[in-house]
């Protein structure tokens, strides 16, 4: 999908207060930068936001870190956080290969991935966010006792990751391939793609991994 480009976006982000920049100097830091100790959840490719502002007005003692790569989407974050009171979520306009260089050892409690790239074609699989490369990534930042949440609704793709998680070393403690209607349901806080996706009838996939 061709992103719309919105004029002076870049700009606006970096005088943003509410995003991090330089994010690689901040590595170890990110207690000090939220002032508390609570536990730090991530987003990886959090769209609009939606998902990722519920959760932080949800739990406001857990700190969460919003990642977008596309500056033109995450200025629509942006401007729906302004409209919250919040003071426990930060933005990222950075590549999730870039994780391990962000955050440090054990620094993140937990990591939701939702309604990544499928990347379909066979020759792109590394660039799954499910894929060992981008789990062996996750295993740098995570607690030890971490989790990865993720959610689709390509049935391809979640075959993948049904094989490819455990392959890289981690264990699928749960999962469905229809959310909406199983146990895992409850607590489930929806993104923009979920609600689009369920009211057209597709179901929702999810899987919870842990190492």
């Amino acid at each position: 999908m061709r992103l719309r480009h919105i004029p002076g976006a870049e700009q606006m982000i970096e005088e943003n207060p509410h995003v991090v920049h330089g994010a690689k100097e901040k590595k170890g830091t990110w207690q000090q930068i939220f002032g508390n100790d609570h536990p730090i959840r991530i987003e990886v490719g959090m769209g609009k936001g939606q998902f990722i502002l519920e959760q932080a007005s949800r739990n406001p003692d857990v700190n969460f870190v919003g990642i977008e790569k596309y500056s033109t989407v995450l200025l629509k974050a942006i401007r729906k956080r302004e409209q919250m009171e919040l003071s426990n979520i930060y933005f990222l306009c950075e590549d999730a290969r870039e994780l391990a260089e962000i955050f440090g050892p054990g620094e993140v409690e937990r990591i939701y991935l939702n309604f990544s790239d499928p990347w379909p074609k066979d020759r792109h699989a590394r660039r799954r966010l499910t894929s060992p490369p981008f789990m062996a990534v996750y295993d740098q930042v995570l607690q030890k006792d971490g989790r990865v949440e993720f959610k689709t609704d390509n049935q391809d793709l979640f075959s993948y990751s049904l094989e490819a998680i455990p392959e890289a070393g981690w264990r699928i403690t749960e999962y469905t391939r229809d959310l909406h209607h199983s146990e895992m349901a409850e607590g489930n806080v929806m993104t923009e793609y979920e609600a689009k996706f369920s009211a057209q009838g597709k179901p929702i996939c999810k899987l919870v991994a842990v190492r």
